[in-house]
C-alpha cells in the first residue's frame, strides 16, 4: 500500500511540473548571404526559454552579445554534445566572444532569471550574433 501511495505521488507531481520542452522555442540561425552577423530582435515571457541554433566551424570566432531593459535576463552558450553551458552570462556577463573549439551545431539559450520567471515578467531583447 506504501508503495502505492508512492507511485501516485510521483505522478501526480510530475503533473504538476510544466514540460520544459512545453518552454522551449527553437530556432535555427542563419546570415542572410555575404553577410557574417544577425541582430535578432525578440522577447521570452516568465519561464519560457528561446534556444538558437548556429552552426560554426573550429577556429572561428563567434562573438554573442544580448542587450535588454531586463536585468534577469541572461543567455548560456553550449557546444554540440555538451552537458554544460560553456558560457554563462549570469557568471560572466551579457557579451563575450569564444574562439569555437570544434566544428558544429552551437546552442545559445536566453532565458529569465528564476526571480523574473516567477513574477512572470516578459523581456525584449536584442541578440547580436556574429561569426568570424
Amino acid at each position: 500500500m506504501k508503495i502505492m501511495k508512492s507511485l501516485i505521488f510521483g505522478v501526480a507531481m510530475m503533473a504538476a511540473v510544466p514540460s520544459v520542452a512545453d518552454e522551449m522555442r527553437r530556432e535555427t540561425v542563419r546570415f542572410a548571404t555575404g553577410s557574417s552577423s544577425s541582430t535578432i530582435k525578440s522577447s521570452v515571457k516568465g519561464y519560457q526559454t528561446v534556444q538558437y541554433a548556429l552552426s560554426v566551424t573550429a577556429g572561428q570566432k563567434m562573438s554573442v552579445q544580448l542587450d535588454s531593459r531586463n536585468t534577469s535576463l541572461y543567455f548560456n552558450v553550449t557546444a554540440p554534445g555538451a552537458d554544460a553551458a560553456m558560457y554563462n552570462s549570469s557568471i560572466d556577463g551579457n557579451g563575450t566572444s569564444i574562439t569555437i573549439p570544434s566544428s558544429g551545431k552551437y546552442l545559445i539559450d536566453v532565458y529569465l532569471m528564476r526571480n523574473a520567471a516567477r513574477r512572470n515578467e516578459t523581456a525584449s531583447y536584442d541578440l547580436t550574433l556574429y561569426v568570424e
